[in-house]
């Protein structure tokens, strides 16, 4: 039996552009629905409101002469109004040629928006569906406020429908315009619909008020309609619309329904509009947040490498992504193994130990660690082992105080004994400095390396909380010592590579 078919009408550039302090340039516009249309390929857009600016007429322009040039003139769809040849002279103008029309879909908003009976109003839809019919507009129409309609004024929407189902129109379409819906009422009255007119193609319209915008989709399908309406990233006033991504998963893995819709494409066209919205996704948002295709337990990496014993169907690759494993504190081998994987490295049994440790103890002190991160820890935990270093420091203070010279306080341990000292200098890692050489010259009565270059590294991205390598290169008596240090901080990355350098003096004495 061949699987049901459901139609994808994206808004994001109408509905989804009522999202505060969202507004897009045509540029945008025409970025997005490119993306739609040819990549993720929705079977529609709505891209607009007619008649509401100069812009709006501008940019709608440029979508329709792209859209046309393309094939895809018939897939554009702009909002329209019940106001006789207005809307539709405007939609003309663009170069489009479908109009939504915004009709009144309860009796509360017929009689105190409009004021007109149920006669009246649909006779001025019957005017607009006539004049669309001879400027060469398709029609569908959107029954606003149906869902309140469904509630407290069903007969109406009922003499609505029996009114204009045989008109000339392609969809009608179905809003949750307030987002009051349960998943138990969608079905409920979109079943009625649907059985009541089962040749007519309904559209479902979901807010997300509730949070309940993808369930009531789930259960809007069930009923029958053959049409949903989503945002990417669920972008939409108030609480926004059903997001394009969880719509797709819900109907592809969990009603086993068909769609055009490829994929793929989504991860692609989820990052343009945050970047176009400059509205965040939240990193637990499903399918398209940054952690959601992130193992962060060990045992979890453990049973993934072990037939999957983790996977469920909503594989990253699917979506254009890839399974992440996450270094903290709950990282076992399993997952340090994944990361190494990917970056082809293999270590033995007792320096995976290392290393799995010290991120261990990285986690614990709440530092980030990312993959970028791993070579630079894996190189300072296995050639700078200082377990059984002779000299450790055991406390110090680097003080910078704005006009005045950084001073640092500093207690170390040399083979037992310990001594203290401070100083200022040019900048805390100069003052530090100063401070040990204080010890050695005076306390020790010992020479003291010469630093010969400084380094610093980070790994890529441009991360501000990544790790720093500082490398420094030291003279001692003709023979060269080259140590490196690694911390979040730039200054205690110069320290350990100071503290390893005067360990391997030690060892040489």
């Amino acid at each position: 039996m061949e699987k049901r078919r459901i139609e994808i009408m994206d808004t994001t550039l109408r509905d989804g552009e009522q999202t505060s302090g969202v507004s897009f340039a045509a540029q945008e516009k025409l970025s997005v629905a490119t993306l739609l249309l040819e990549e993720v390929k929705v079977d529609r857009i709505e891209i607009a409101s007619a008649r509401v600016s100069e812009g709006e007429f501008e940019a709608v322009k440029k979508v329709a002469a792209w859209a046309a040039k393309r094939g895809h003139l018939d897939r554009i769809e702009v909002l329209g109004f019940v106001d006789g040849t207005t809307s539709l002279e405007w939609i003309r103008e663009t170069g489009c040629r479908v109009i939504n029309l915004l009709c009144k879909g309860s009796l509360n908003h017929l009689k105190h928006q409009l004021r007109k009976t149920p006669k009246e109003h649909i006779a001025d839809i019957r005017e607009v569906i006539a004049n669309a019919r001879r400027m060469g507009i398709a029609v569908n129409l959107y029954l606003e406020d149906w869902s309140n309609g469904m509630l407290h004024s069903p007969e109406y929407v009922f003499e609505f429908i029996d009114a204009l189902h045989t008109e000339p129109v392609k969809r009608i379409m179905l809003p949750d315009t307030l987002g009051i819906l349960d998943p138990k009422q969608t079905f409920d009255f979109c079943s009625r619909v649907v059985a009541r007119y089962p040749d007519v193609h309904f559209d479902f319209h979901p807010h997300n008020d509730y949070d309940l915008a993808v369930a009531n989709v789930y259960f809007a399908v069930l009923a029958g309609v053959r049409g949903i309406h989503s945002t990417v990233n669920g972008l939409g006033e108030r609480a926004g619309n059903a997001p394009l991504s969880s719509v797709l998963a819900v109907l592809h893995d969990r009603l086993g329904v068909k769609t055009n819709l490829d994929e793929s494409h989504i991860d692609q066209v989820s990052r343009v509009v945050e970047s176009y919205s400059g509205v965040r996704i939240p990193p637990n948002k499903p399918v398209i947040g940054s952690n959601v295709f992130t193992q962060c337990a060990g045992i979890h990496a453990d049973g993934d490498s072990k037939n999957n014993l983790y996977y469920n169907e909503l594989l990253p690759e699917r979506f254009g992504r890839q399974r992440v494993y996450a270094l903290g504190k709950t990282s076992g081998k399993a997952n340090i193994k994944k990361n190494l994987e990917a970056l082809g490295i293999e270590l033995d049994e007792g320096s995976m130990r290392k290393v799995t440790q010290h991120i261990i103890e990285l986690g614990d002190r709440k530092e980030v660690v990312t993959q970028d991160d791993l070579p630079y820890i894996i190189s300072d935990v296995l050639k700078n082992d200082t377990a059984n270093a002779r000299i450790r420091i055991l406390n110090y203070s680097l003080m910078l105080t704005f006009q005045l010279k950084p001073i640092a306080s500093v207690k170390i341990e040399i083979n037992g004994q310990q001594f203290e000292a401070s100083s200022s200098g040019d900048g805390q890692y100069d003052a530090f400095m100063k401070a040990i050489r204080k010890i050695y010259n005076n306390e020790l009565k010992r020479e003291f390396p010469v630093l010969t270059s400084y380094s610093v590294d980070i790994p890529p991205g441009g991360r501000t909380d990544a790790f720093v390598q500082t490398i420094i290169t030291w003279d001692y008596r003709g023979a060269e010592l080259k140590t490196r240090g690694l911390d979040a901080d730039q200054s205690l990355s110069a320290i350990k590579a100071t503290l390893k350098m005067l360990n391997q003096l030690e060892e040489l004495r």
